[in-house]
């Protein structure tokens, strides 16, 4: 009797598959490509919608991000309003309280948890992420960078709030591939312990995982500009180069490397004694904190005696962050380096690296002096904090990611790019 039931059962499973398939090919064939993939293959439970978004859903992004002054200039009046920007930051203690339950964290914050690509599978990137503050910012950048197939290594100052690290492991502990730098370090600002802090999530990452292709360092108020794919397919066109910024050394950055520096009372703090000359006579180059290299790169910094003697050297100088990678670029025999000489500098507008508006380089279009316009939120030492009527600008650039950005100043200027990276991720994916 079982044998007849279990007969019956077979017949019944071969026609449910016969009547989809009908189905299938009934798509195929009267509905145009796009509409059967979107019907077989949609992503739209992972797109950003109003519900997603706390005060900011009042915004029109897309007219932010196409430069429609009407929405820019809401956006403006909103963004002045202290009430609205109190309301759209979330305390640490949330993600303190929602990471206890991680399959419901994942599913409400809508993380991508699947890779939306054989392509993106095949080409895996390692994150250097070295934060102290502001939780909110760093978890909105892991959500709009993350994906299975990549590996993530953050590092929170050791000077840090205790919510701040608390809330960060809370994060941490729901991804197996996004974890805790083994060993962290106190970051003084212009001081050593700035490169010391990428340097110690570069180990982990390269003796952790042999997978990755490519290693990119973030601090805590960084944003993307490109999708995953987006990356990759740049990174792939690289054919093995890095792309950082590396150029002859200015005049007025040369005290930096001529006298010793020590760290009193945690700052920096220039001597008298001058500096020795750099080992090998290498020619010191100036540059950005912030890189895309190679995982060849990476093993030289690892591995290189002459690296090694090189770090020792700079040491005691004042910003080696913005020296140290741009030197190791120009070393012969580094992988993805480039010659010394100066025709093969790369400033930081021509390497994919980083975006970021210097006040004094901003100015009207018509200005001979100016690098870029003027920037539409506010200044941070030097540095403009976007708002959103930077936005068109950011997208219009090759650059993978732009500083600075900040919640607590304007919080519709990462709602809108996280919706616009969002909705063409998925685009690409389907």
């Amino acid at each position: 009797m079982w044998l007849l039931r279990l007969g019956s059962q077979r017949r019944y499973l071969k026609l449910i598959v016969g009547l989809a398939s009908l189905w299938m090919l009934y798509l195929a064939t009267h509905l145009d490509t796009g509409t059967v993939s979107g019907l077989i293959h949609s992503y739209s439970w992972l797109e950003y919608t109003n519900d997603d978004g706390g005060p900011e859903k009042a915004c029109d992004c897309l007219g932010i991000i196409q430069g429609k002054q009407e929405s820019l200039e809401q956006a403006k009046l909103l963004t002045l309003t202290k009430k609205f920007r109190k309301s759209a930051l979330i305390p640490n203690e949330f993600y303190i309280n929602e990471t206890r339950d991680c399959r419901r964290f994942k599913s409400r914050r809508k993380y991508i948890t699947f890779p939306l690509s054989k392509e993106e599978e095949d080409f895996p990137l390692a994150y250097s992420m070295v934060v102290h503050h502001k939780v909110q910012n760093f978890e909105r950048l892991l959500r709009a960078i993350y994906a299975p197939q990549n590996i993530y290594c953050v590092h929170v100052d050791k000077k840090s709030a205790p919510s701040v690290t608390s809330a960060i492991q809370a994060i941490t502990s729901c991804f197996p591939n996004v974890f805790m730098v083994s060993e962290a370090v106190s970051v003084v600002y212009a001081g050593w312990s700035r490169v010391q802090a990428d340097l110690n999530c570069m180990a982990d990452l390269y003796y952790g995982s042999a997978k990755w292709k490519y290693f990119i360092n973030l601090c805590g108020q960084d944003f993307p500009l490109k999708t995953n794919l987006e990356m990759v397919r740049m990174l792939q066109s690289l054919k093995g180069s890095n792309s950082l910024e590396s150029e002859s050394l200015p005049a007025e950055k040369q005290k930096r490397i001529s006298y010793v520096y020590n760290v009193i009372n945690g700052q920096i703090k220039r001597t008298r004694i001058s500096k020795k000359p750099p080992p090998f006579n290498l020619p010191i180059k100036s540059g950005s904190a912030y890189i895309v290299v190679t995982r060849g790169y990476v093993r030289s910094v690892l591995e290189d005696s002459r690296i090694e003697e090189l770090i020792k050297w700079f040491k005691d100088t004042y910003s080696p962050d913005e020296h140290f990678w741009a030197t190791i670029q120009r070393i012969s025999g580094v992988p993805g380096s480039s010659w010394p000489n100066r025709k093969y500098d790369q400033t930081d507008i021509s390497a994919v690296a980083r975006l970021v508006k210097w006040q004094s380089h901003e100015g009207s279009q018509d200005s001979e002096s100016a690098v870029y316009p003027e920037c539409q939120g506010n200044h941070v030492r030097s540095i403009c904090v976007y708002g959103a009527g930077d936005l068109q600008w950011l997208l219009e650039h090759h650059h993978f990611f732009a500083n600075k950005f900040d919640i607590e100043m304007d919080p519709i200027a990462v709602f809108c790019l996280e919706k616009h990276l969002r909705h063409k991720a998925l685009a690409e994916a389907e």
